[in-house]
C-alpha cells in the first residue's frame, strides 16, 4: 500500500541523504524508481516524489522505470547516486547492485527509521558457510561505517562521523591496493585475514 505520509518521509529522507552526499563530493541526484506506466499506485508514488523534489532546488531529481533501471545499473551505474523506491523493487535492485560490485559480501545495509537504525550486511547470517572462515566481512564492516556515520549525524558527534569515514576509506584503499583479497572474489584471505587487512589500513 502506497500512502502519502510514508512517501513524503521517504522522499525527504532520500533528498536529505543526497544533499549530505553532495556535500562530500557526490552528484546530488535522486532518482525515483517506479512502474508508473503500469500501476496507478506507482503514478501516485511518482507524483509525490515530484512534489517533494520542489523543496530541494539544489538537487537533481529524475525518474526511471524499474526495468530500465535494471538495464542502466549494468550499463552505466556511475551516473546515479541516490535511488528511491518501494520495498519490492528495492529488494531486487539492491541484489543487482551487490553483484555489480563483487557479490553480496560487498553489500552493507542500513534500515533507518525516524528514531532508530538497524545496520547489518545485506546477505544476512550466511549459515551455509558459518564457521568456515569463507565469509567476506566487507559488508559487515561497511555496515558499521554506515552506523558510525548515522550516529554522528543523529547525535552531533563528529568523532563517530570521522570514524565511519576512516573505516570506509580503509576498505576502499585495501581493495585498490590489493591488500584485501576475500575468498568470495577468488582471493586467498579468510574472514579474519580480511578483517586484519582492514585494521592494518585503518
Amino acid at each position: 500500500m502506497i500512502t502519502r505520509p510514508t512517501c513524503e518521509r521517504l522522499f525527504d529522507f532520500a533528498f536529505n541523504l543526497a544533499a549530505q552526499r553532495k556535500g562530500r563530493g557526490g552528484k546530488g541526484r535522486v532518482t525515483c524508481i517506479d512502474k508508473a506506466n503500469v500501476f496507478a499506485s506507482m503514478a501516485f508514488f511518482r507524483k509525490i516524489f515530484d512534489e517533494r523534489a520542489r523543496n530541494f532546488p539544489d538537487l537533481d531529481a529524475d525518474h526511471h522505470y524499474v526495468d530500465a533501471m535494471a538495464l542502466d545499473l549494468v550499463r552505466k551505474p556511475w551516473t546515479f547516486d541516490v535511488l528511491v523506491m518501494e520495498n519490492m523493487f528495492g529488494d531486487i535492485l539492491s541484489d543487482l547492485g551487490a553483484a555489480l560490485v563483487g557479490g553480496m559480501g560487498m553489500a552493507p545495509c542500513a534500515e533507518i527509521g525516524e528514531r532508530h537504525g538497524l545496520f547489518q550486511p545485506a546477505h544476512g547470517s550466511a549459515p551455509d558457510i558459518a564457521g568456515s572462515g569463507h565469509a567476506n566481512p566487507t559488508a559487515m564492516l561497511l555496515s558499521a561505517a554506515l552506523m558510525l556515520d548515522w550516529l554522528g549525524e543523529q547525535h552531533g558527534e563528529p568523532a563517530c562521523t570521522q570514524a565511519g569515514l576512516r573505516l570506509d576509506r580503509a576498505i576502499a584503499e585495501g581493495y585498490r591496493a590489493g591488500t584485501i583479497r576475500p575468498i568470495e572474489q577468488g582471493g586467498d584471505q579468510s574472514t579474519t585475514s580480511v578483517a586484519r587487512a582492514v585494521i592494518g589500513g585503518f
